[in-house]
């Protein structure tokens, strides 16, 4: 069943209460002693409103609190004499909101002004007098009433608190987890990376000193050797601090493209649509979009040209990448390896949609889409 659509709206169950109470006052009333004429009116009307007084017991506890006492009393001085039940359950409410203090002053308050209520205009011994207050409101019932809001409003609190330390605990974890990754990245991917590195610029570096050409994939393998290191360095940042974001986003698209072309891929970039700013999850997943297409086109698919497209929609992002190569052969799509894999959870992750498929005439396509969430 689906709870978003059938939830019983907060108040309902608040007002059944309330009703019930009422019904339950006026039927206690009726079948006691009670007066004639005009007191009996409003002794009825009194009943009712202190039951139905309780619909704002959640809300204003307070007030409802001092509302169905001044109830209890004036149906006591009408001649009624039921139990108050309401006052009981404001009590309660009031309690279990953590109005302990007010609570109590008032119930003592109120047990006097019954009693006094009583003596003054009901005839009869002083004893039958006290008995029919005590009726009215018995200390029992309000000590258990008052013990029974205590009681929930304790096991509340615990509940928020068990709550709040999972949550804790999951956050220490998540932060350990990750420093963890951290650390084992660095351990096995930084020196390899600075080897690279640092091979490539000398290579570049005795070329020229020689006076030859630096071929063009050498440069590319030197800049990619920079690349990499920075974002291995901003990757290692924000595992260690969730304050710190990757810098790579949609607005380092078109240096990515500039990179691939040094390769000797020709590739173009076409936006379509009015940019404008998105998520900062959307604008890093479409990089690695853009940026693992292009990888895979350079390293398996024999291309000469790919394209880069980037739609700029009302509540989306598309991004599509099309290459004029092979696939690994001519039956299909080939393997998905792990950056495909890796896409495709990024994707999923945003609730967005991803298409990988050869193209009909040559090639490969690579098309995602992004929700924005109407982001301006």
């Amino acid at each position: 069943m689906n709870k978003g659509r059938f939830a019983v709206p907060a108040g309902v169950g608040d007002w059944a209460t309330a009703v019930g109470v009422a019904a339950l006052l006026l039927a206690t009333g009726r079948s006691g002693p009670h007066p004639n004429g005009g007191r009996e009116l409003l002794g009825y009307a009194l009943l009712a409103a202190g039951g139905l007084t309780l619909a704002a017991r959640r809300r204003v506890p307070l007030v409802v609190l001092a509302l169905t006492g001044l109830c209890a009393v004036g149906y006591l001085g009408a001649g009624f004499e039921a139990l108050a039940v309401s006052y009981l359950i404001a009590v309660y409410s009031a309690v279990r909101a953590g109005h302990r203090a007010a609570a109590l002053a008032v119930s003592v308050g109120l047990l006097a002004v019954l009693h006094l209520t009583a003596l003054i205009l009901h005839d009869g011994a002083p004893r039958e007098v006290v008995a029919q207050a005590r009726n009215t409101l018995e200390l029992a019932w309000l000590v258990a009433a008052f013990a029974a809001g205590e009681a929930v409003r304790q096991a509340e609190r615990r509940a928020d608190e068990a709550e709040r330390t999972r949550e804790e605990t999951a956050l220490r974890r998540a932060d350990e987890e990750r420093v963890r990754i951290a650390r084992e990245l660095h351990d096995s991917l930084t020196h390899q990376i600075s080897v690279i590195k640092v091979q490539s610029e000398v290579a570049v570096h005795v070329a020229r000193r020689r006076g030859e050409q630096v071929p063009a994939a050498l440069l590319a393998i030197q800049e990619a050797g920079r690349e990499a290191s920075r974002e291995l360095r901003a990757t290692l940042e924000a595992l260690r601090d969730d304050d710190v974001t990757p810098p790579h986003g949609l607005d380092h698209i078109p240096g990515l493209v500039t990179r691939f072309r040094v390769t000797g891929l020709e590739t173009t970039l076409t936006v379509e649509g009015h940019p404008h700013t998105v998520p900062a999850a959307v604008s890093r997943t479409a990089y690695r979009i853009v940026q693992e297409s292009l990888t895979n086109v350079g390293r398996h698919a024999a291309a000469t040209t790919a394209s880069v497209l980037i739609g700029y929609r009302p509540d989306a992002l598309a991004i599509r990448v099309d290459d004029n190569g092979r696939t690994a052969s001519s039956h299909g799509e080939p393997t998905p390896g792990l950056g495909l894999l890796g896409m495709r959870e990024r994707v999923t992750a945003l609730g967005g949609r991803l298409r990988t498929e050869p193209r009909s005439g040559g090639g490969f396509t690579v098309e995602a889409e992004l929700p924005t969430n109407g982001a301006l």
